[in-house]
């Protein structure tokens, strides 16, 4: 037996443990919520049956006992149900012989070669707050649909994930683009473009614009060097529209990760912000986000074009921080767009080590201070619980508290003009792939090549294992298609509503999302990343806005429904579960192709 197949050996025996104990809380919870209930019932007869079907702290319903054998057994015998699928292995982690052999997030020096099904909940739509409602929508049919339809069926949100092979063709009719979809003519007739991302396959990115527009100018700006660059800009002399620029990375074991396009058009200019490495196997069967734009206009002389969010103030400040005069053309086309129709924030990363007042510019902090100002109302979502969905971990330090519940946890709860409240352990949902997520996938076990965890890095931090829930999109036809997407969320314990939802490209570590350093004077942050925030007042909404994986739903709807990209609230992982390393040989169960993981030592 290898050293890591006796290390994940002793880590299971270590999750059980946590699993035993994790259980014995939540049997006091659901004791205390009978209690509750009963004295509901005594009290206030026609409130009884709400009291009985509240959730607990772990998202599960109180009759539910989370560890026995028999919800144990449902799972795997759901899970070994699936039927079979095809694809390849993609990551956002490289070395120079493997593009998906490392972690991205790493911050040592360390580098590594489901389905618990539930019934979806009912959703109910509030009545939009100071804002009419959506004019009734007209839908066409799915073989009708043009990208710009899909576009505006899901407005005013514009969230979407990407096209998956392999699944029922009515989850990718509705609510999903594929990169042709974005670059097609129905959405503008692009004059250039500007990739910002972490890999590209050059030949491949180009085939996806129209055949009449592969001349045109794009920029990729990139985190490249050394042999790396060499090897890039030689791709690039292959096309000659294609120009680079080099990402400044100055702090060690930083990336650019960033994943974001600048598309100008004739008519104006649009940006998109999503999760995805421009490379095919990211587009194929994997989950990812994607949050497109409005077609912001042309300023007209003497105007700002700036929306309520900031968007365009921001979007600025980020391209600033490259020092790289091949974008001032760029911030120059920004500039002279109206980008007031924007309604959401901008949240993004850039390496350095931030002090004063831009301390707050940047990562967690930057959250921070948006919810500070502008986010939910305290009272309302004292019991509310904070979600993180990401495909990497980093080295989060020996406690919960250290960094995790510690300082990013204070900028995950923060509210509204409040004073910073610890998040407690039992409010905090980790959505992270499980092995059976991964074996039971469509593309098996070469699925778990973009989630790049190191039993290394996890055997430091096992005290993460209660926070660790299930991935589960069955409402988007995607449980079997790996999460590469990455967001976080505040949502209501029954999974109905949400204080504020992120998709970003800032997976679970410090490098992504900064450190304080120097008694807090300092925001240390590695990498390059770029998200949105979505808040209920910029939809129509006061406190929250409602939430749905039922990507028809939100389509239909005449009223502003969010378009989740997975089911709330999370099921936490079972006994026996554990979470996904990419370093671990799996040889005990096959995968759906009927193959084992064995990575190279």
């Amino acid at each position: 037996m290898s050293g890591d197949e006796e290390l994940a050996r002793k880590l299971q025996a270590q999750f059980d443990q946590e699993h035993r104990k994790q259980q014995e809380m939540e049997e006091k919870d659901r004791a205390m919520a009978r209690a509750v209930a009963k004295a509901h019932s005594m009290s206030d007869s026609e409130d009884s049956d709400s009291a009985n079907d509240t959730h607990n702290d772990t998202g599960i319903s109180g009759s539910q006992d989370l560890f026995d054998s028999s919800s144990d057994s449902s799972f795997l015998a759901s899970a070994s149900a699936k039927s079979k699928g095809s694809g390849k292995a993609a990551s956002d982690s490289k070395t120079s012989d493997d593009p998906y052999s490392a972690d991205t997030d790493v911050e040592e020096e360390e580098k590594v070669n489901k389905d618990s099904k539930k019934p979806l909940c009912k959703r109910t739509h509030k009545e939009p707050q100071g804002k009419s409602p959506l004019p009734e929508k007209k839908r066409k049919k799915d073989d009708e649909k043009t990208p710009q339809d899909v576009f505006e069926e899901f407005q005013p949100f514009s969230l979407f994930l990407t096209k998956v092979k392999g699944i029922p063709d009515k989850f990718n009719n509705t609510g999903a683009l594929s990169l042709k979809d974005i670059l097609s003519t129905s959405m503008g007739q692009l004059k250039e473009s500007c990739h910002f991302n972490f890999m590209f396959d050059m030949p491949w990115l180009m085939s996806q614009y129209p055949e009449h527009l592969r001349k045109l100018p794009v920029l990729l700006v990139h985190g490249e060097q050394g042999r790396d660059e060499i090897n890039m800009k030689a791709e690039a002399t292959q096309f000659s529209n294609i120009s680079l620029c080099r990402a400044r990375l100055e702090i060690v074991y930083g990336t650019h990760h960033t994943k974001m396009m600048l598309l100008l058009y004739k008519s104006g200019m649009r940006v998109v912000i999503h999760t995805a490495n421009l490379i095919p196997n990211d587009w194929h069967q994997k989950t990812q986000g994607i949050w497109v734009s409005p077609l912001f206009p042309p300023l007209t002389q003497g105007e700002k074009g700036d929306s309520p969010t900031g968007f365009k103030t921001d979007l600025l400040q980020y391209l600033a921080a490259y020092k790289a005069p091949r974008l001032a053309h760029w911030e120059r086309h920004i500039q002279a767009h109206d980008m007031s129709s924007a309604n959401v924030h901008i949240v993004g990363s850039v390496p350095g080590r931030h002090t004063l007042n831009s301390k707050s510019c940047w990562g967690h902090l930057k959250l921070r201070k948006i919810l500070s100002e502008r986010g939910p109302e305290q009272g309302l979502v004292k019991n509310w619980p904070v979600s993180g969905q990401f495909s990497s971990i980093g080295s989060l330090g020996a406690t919960k508290d250290a960094w995790m519940l510690g300082e990013f946890g204070d900028s995950l709860s923060t509210c509204k003009k409040a004073f910073a409240t610890p998040l407690p352990h039992s409010k905090c949902h980790l959505i992270f792939p499980s092995v059976n997520n991964i074996r039971l996938s469509l593309e098996g076990y070469n699925g778990g090549g973009c989630v790049p965890y190191s039993i290394k890095t996890a055997s430091k931090q096992v005290w993460m294992v209660p926070f660790f829930c299930q991935w589960s999109s069955e409402g988007r036809g995607r449980s079997r298609a790996v999460p590469h997407i990455k967001s976080y969320s505040r949502f209501s314990p029954d999974g109905t509503e949400a204080a504020w939802f992120m998709v970003t490209s800032a997976n679970l570590s410090k490098a992504a999302w900064g450190a304080y350093e120097k008694q807090k004077s300092q925001l240390m942050i590695r990498s390059y990343e770029m998200g949105v925030l979505f808040l209920p007042q910029y939809f129509g909404f006061k406190n929250s806005f409602p939430v749905s994986s039922d990507a028809g739903e939100v389509a239909a709807s005449d009223k502003p429904v969010f378009p989740l990209p997975y089911e709330l609230p999370p099921v936490s992982y079972v006994k026996g579960d554990r979470p996904w390393f990419i370093d671990v040989p799996c040889v005990d169960q096959p995968d759906t192709f009927g193959t084992k993981w064995c990575p190279p030592l």
